[in-house]
């Protein structure tokens, strides 16, 4: 995301102000939706929101409070609209779309009647991570090659591979289910699916690269033709992909050195449901402790929501999910604390000058739905020349204590300002720019999407060659992309 590319609005307005209509509007189609869920969905819908209220207790917040009120709600049908890939299968979706298409003779070329390879490249899609519930973003490259001279509508290998990723998945998984379906569903020659996973992860304080905050991952699948030793067909797929960017090397294909992939599931044993607490040392979640009664609550909640999605906690690959997903959870616990920079302050006059704190980056939690955004904070603020700036180190522990909390963008940038402008009455300027996982997760699938936030005070907001001036500096930064 560019600095500033678009969707930047000054924040004037106090907190739920401007969601009160659309909050409206959203109450009553959900109103009518439920009244037309079935019973078994209605009850599911039911239990996964109480699940939530119990999280947000744990958190340490008033799930009646506005902005929260609806969030149960939100949560639950993020989740289900993320899970229901459950209730689909891959042959109604693509047995009326396979079509006659005369070709090459038997024998000649490759899948004996329909030509050559088909590969459709860069679908973007998500799914939730099964060992800890936070959703990662894909990019899929499908591949094939059609025989019996039928071919299948593109579209339908995109729609094919979104129902396996609406499920709780690993990316090794993913591909090969997404690979055996297709093979079983359209009888082609063979087939072959790439992956470029994007797994978030909360990033060491104080980090200055943002790639650093993401786990990424290549794997691959292939069956049929793609897999014969003398078949030039991987390598017609691989070049096919590199010039899309994705390289993928022949003889990493069974991917066996890449597990564990989440950056939140911890190497040492499987852990046990409900009793589990981060090591100290290494900051990883261990096994051996129970936890307190609070956080058995809402890792006995996580559970609940677990079962209503019709996916077994105790799955291998499930246990521990509930106390890692809390364990995330409790990075953004409620606090009472105040924040204090330390600076000095001081009136500005005709001797000011800007100081500017590029690229900070950030972690926080949406209230409205409980998944995470993360970006980068630009701040410049005037003060009277000789008089000492806020430290960088200062500011950005500003930032991680306004956003490691549930938060709204909105709020974010004003509470920056704010405690920015408390400091130094002159002026002062905030720019968020943010990826937002509810923007993918929860039927909106706006993948790349990005929200720019701006809010201004004192000489900002009147002297348009300064606040010009500052946004320009942010401009000129090559690295204030997101």
């Amino acid at each position: 995301m560019g600095a500033l590319d678009s969707g930047c609005f000054e924040v004037d307005l106090e907190d739920g102000v401007g969601w009160e209509e659309e909050e409206k509007e959203n109450e009553a189609t959900d109103q009518a939706a439920s009244e037309n869920e079935p019973d078994a969905d209605a009850d599911s819908m039911r239990s996964i929101e109480e699940a939530v209220k119990v999280l947000l207790q744990g958190l340490g917040e008033d799930h009646q409070r506005e902005g929260l009120r609806r969030t149960p709600q939100r949560v639950a049908k993020a989740f289900r609209g993320g899970t229901r890939g459950y209730k689909q299968n891959v042959k109604d979706i693509v047995q009326d779309a396979l079509f006659p298409e005369a070709g090459l003779n038997l024998g000649i070329g490759h899948g004996g009647g329909a030509g050559g390879l088909v590969v459709v490249r860069d679908i973007n899609l998500f799914s939730y991570c099964e060992s800890c519930l936070l959703p990662f973003s894909i990019k899929c490259h499908v591949g094939y090659i059609p025989s019996g001279g039928r071919v299948v509508g593109l579209s339908k290998l995109s729609r094919a591979a979104d129902v396996f990723a609406r499920r709780l998945q690993e990316p090794k998984r993913l591909a090969s289910e997404i690979c055996a379906a297709l093979h079983s569903s359209i009888k082609p020659a063979g087939v072959a699916v790439a992956l470029q996973c994007r797994h978030m992860k909360l990033p060491e304080d104080h980090s200055s690269d943002i790639d650093s905050t993401h786990s990424t991952l290549l794997v691959s699948s292939r069956s049929g033709d793609f897999k014969e030793e003398k078949s030039s067909l991987w390598d017609d797929f691989s070049f096919l992909l590199r010039l899309r960017g994705v390289v993928i090397e022949r003889e990493d294909t069974n991917n066996s050195h890449v597990y564990p992939w989440c950056p939140l599931r911890s190497p040492e044993l499987p852990q046990s449901n409900g009793h589990c607490v981060r090591n100290t040392k290494n900051g990883k979640i261990s096994s051996r402790t129970a936890v307190s009664q609070s956080q058995a609550s809402m890792v006995t909640a996580v559970a609940s929501i677990l079962r209503s999605l019709g996916a077994d906690p105790l799955r291998k690959e499930l246990v521990g999910t509930p106390c890692r997903y809390v364990e995330w959870l409790l990075n953004f616990k409620s606090s009472n604390r105040d924040f204090d920079c330390g600076a000095k302050e001081g009136n500005v006059d005709g001797t000011s000058e800007m100081q500017t704190a590029l690229n900070i980056p950030f972690f926080s939690l949406c209230e409205h739905h409980l998944l995470p955004f993360h970006g980068v904070v630009h701040i410049g603020y005037l003060i009277e020349r000789g008089t000492t700036p806020i430290d960088r180190s200062a500011l950005r522990s500003m930032v991680h204590f306004f956003s490691r909390k549930l938060q709204v963008q909105e709020r974010l940038t004003r509470q920056i300002v704010e405690a920015v402008h408390s400091n130094f009455n002159g002026g002062a300027m905030v720019v968020v720019e943010a990826r937002h996982n509810c923007m993918i997760s929860r039927g909106i699938e706006k993948v790349g999407s990005n929200t720019a936030t701006t809010a201004v005070l004192g000489r900002f907001s009147s002297d348009s060659k300064v606040k010009a001036l500052f946004l320009q500096t942010i401009a000129s930064n090559a690295s204030s992309a997101v």
